[in-house]
């Protein structure tokens, strides 16, 4: 319980962080001033979509964090038995950072109002992450060859609950992000086409940071770690 009470910990004071900087408190009756700027601080109120946003990750933040806290003390178990890491996995994760790299490069672009370079980071991100989606189904398929089922292991089932897992958050996003490029070529408002690219981009840059969490935690060397920690601690 103590590793979920500190994931669970970190993720509130992260929120509580965000949340504050977003002048939930704040009177705008009272304010004098520019429409959506309060005085003496420059700060703009930020758009609806990019708060639904924050939480939105809050909420898929504990949700992992309750899943890898759960993985973490269910390995603890005599029965447990880690499954080997596919190779594959490197690649993949390699696909996700270059993906990730080409919505920064859309964000810049959309900032600048280069939007044609905004379309050529989009469809390359979106590629990547298309790429990295069939990659995770082929290292799916060879555990499954290798003979390690979902059924077999309680490490297997977790392996496969949170690659699926995530791997559907970043489907979702490759919906989202079709919307985005759909926008691009109807033509939409630059600053509505930039509020779309930097949501996007966050989204992206989130999922990632998740990933390198989601892929050390389920590479072999963290169950030996564990086990190494128990033998000194018993």
């Amino acid at each position: 319980m103590s590793i979920t009470v500190i994931i669970l910990a970190v993720i509130g004071v992260i929120v509580a962080w965000w949340l504050s900087q977003q002048r939930l408190m704040s009177k705008p009756w009272l304010e004098v001033g520019a429409l959506g700027e309060a005085p003496g601080t420059g700060a703009v109120s930020l758009p609806a979509a990019t708060i639904g946003l924050g939480v939105f990750l809050a909420v898929v933040s504990s949700l992992f964090g309750l899943l890898i806290s759960a993985y973490l003390m269910r390995m603890r178990l005599t029965d447990w038995a880690q499954l080997p890491a596919p190779k594959l996995l490197w690649f993949n994760t390699g696909v996700l950072i270059l993906s990730s790299v080409a919505l920064q490069y859309a964000q810049v672009a959309a900032r600048k109002g280069q939007m044609e370079s905004v379309g050529d980071g989009l469809i390359a991100g979106g590629l990547f992450t298309l790429t990295f989606l069939v990659g995770q189904l082929l290292a799916w398929q060879q555990l499954n060859a290798a003979g390690y089922f979902l059924a077999a292991n309680p490490a297997n089932a977790f392996f496969y609950l949170l690659t699926g897992a995530h791997g559907l958050h970043l489907l979702g996003g490759v919906v989202a992000l079709g919307r985005s490029i759909a926008k691009l070529w109807r033509g939409v408002d630059v600053q509505q086409m930039r509020l779309s690219v930097r949501l996007c981009a966050t989204y992206w840059h989130f999922l990632l940071a998740l990933w390198l969490i989601l892929f050390s935690a389920l590479t072999p060397w963290v169950g030996d770690f564990a086990a190494i920690c128990r033998t000194l601690l018993t």
